[in-house]
């Protein structure tokens, strides 16, 4: 900033410096023959021609401005090359799985105002800073349908856990104190809710009957699944009731749309429906798809099996499976990739040794088996303990 005279900025302004001065005709003029790469005239002096010809022939720009000489200094630093004080080693960064116990100890010794929050993958998700410390309270969470860890949101173990609805086996969840636990042997969730429903004497908007409706056709395979119970059918049909639909064209409509795969790619059907399980030491995965179409089926299995094969590779999991249910047959061709998953499979159904070849990757057929929940994973878990 030059505030001078010209002889005593003589010393002071070295070649490719940027000065901040007024519109003393000298001043500039010393700037410039000095080797400045860069004079800014405050307060809406300007520059007389001159002066921008003796510029332009030294290579210097002249920038005009009417802010006073304190604003220009502060402004500058805000038009500084980000790569002038940005790090690229030695980062200090947490984990969104990271607790916030840890976070505060971290933050607690380094002055950083923000810090960079990454995924397991090493992929940025955002930045953390300590005001988001004040008064941090974990998510209110209601879990439905599920009530393992592996099934649920990233962060559940940091949530404050209000309640669970579900109708699955018990999993792994853990909760920080007591909660609501509703699970019942039943077909669907949505049966349990409706039944909260009636409970508490709440009438259900139509639209809302419908979605209900809808899961437990989806779940039931329209009452056909060996997981349906009469309570899941009357729910189903009070359900269909409310929403004004006609359950039986409604369901064939529903099979046949999601029956319809074209244009999906693998990864696309593959987590269609995919849970991951705990049983025992081992960790599983189960996918499933359901279609009226047996030559769908034929045609997604062979395109399934080298993308199993290949995510498995880079798995965390010990066995995957993936079921294609055909809804007509009422059958399961069950696609089994990991060493000891065909084995694990036939030793579940008590197949016949020699009736397949036991690889680490094959096909099993499994007649009258449609539903994950209550025939396969039963099934696995006996399997595994034998």
């Amino acid at each position: 900033m030059a505030a001078a005279n010209p002889d005593m900025m003589e010393f002071y302004i070295e070649k490719d410096d940027l000065v901040i001065l007024g519109n003393r005709y000298e001043m500039q003029l010393c700037a410039i023959e000095m080797g400045a790469a860069c004079i800014i005239v405050c307060e809406g002096a300007g520059a007389s021609k001159t002066i921008q010809k003796i510029a332009k022939d030294h290579g210097t720009t002249v920038i005009t401005t009417a802010y006073d000489s304190f604003t220009v200094a502060r402004l500058i630093n805000q038009s500084m090359p980000i790569n002038y004080f940005m790090k690229t080693e030695n980062l200090i960064t947490f984990e969104n799985e990271d607790y916030l116990d840890d976070v505060r100890d971290v933050m607690a010794n380094v002055r950083h105002r923000d810090f960079p929050v990454l995924d397991k993958h090493g992929k940025y998700l955002g930045m953390f800073s300590r005001r988001n410390l004040l008064g941090a309270k974990g998510k209110r969470v209601i879990m439905v349908d599920h009530n393992e860890r592996s099934q649920a949101v990233d962060g559940i173990e940091h949530a404050n856990v209000l309640e669970i609805i579900d109708h699955h086996r018990l999993g792994t969840i853990e909760t920080i104190g007591p909660v609501s636990f509703r699970n019942q042997p039943l077909g669907c969730t949505s049966t349990i809710i409706y039944q909260m429903y009636q409970e508490k004497g709440v009438e259900i908007p139509p639209n809302i009957a419908g979605l209900m409706c809808s899961a437990i056709i989806s779940d039931t395979l329209l009452f056909r699944s060996p997981t349906c119970t009469a309570v899941d059918k009357a729910a189903g049909l009070a359900l269909a009731k409310i929403a004004g639909i006609d359950i039986e064209k409604y369901a064939n409509q529903m099979f046949a749309s999601a029956s319809n795969l074209k244009g999906k790619t693998d990864e696309q059907i593959f987590h269609q429906d995919y849970k991951t399980f705990a049983l025992g030491k081992s960790t599983i995965g189960i996918g499933q798809i359901s279609s009226l179409n047996e030559e769908e089926l034929s045609e997604i299995e062979s395109r399934l099996m080298p993308f199993l094969i290949k995510l498995h590779e880079n798995s965390e999991e010990d066995m995957m499976f993936f079921m294609l249910t055909n809804i007509l047959e009422q059958s399961t061709r069950l696609i089994c990739v990991g060493q000891g998953a065909m084995s694990l499979v036939m030793k579940a159904f008590r197949l016949e040794e020699g009736s397949y070849d036991v690889s680490d990757a094959g096909v099993i057929e499994l007649t009258s088996v449609v539903s994950r929940k209550k025939q396969l994973v039963p099934s696995l878990v006996v399997g595994i303990q034998m």
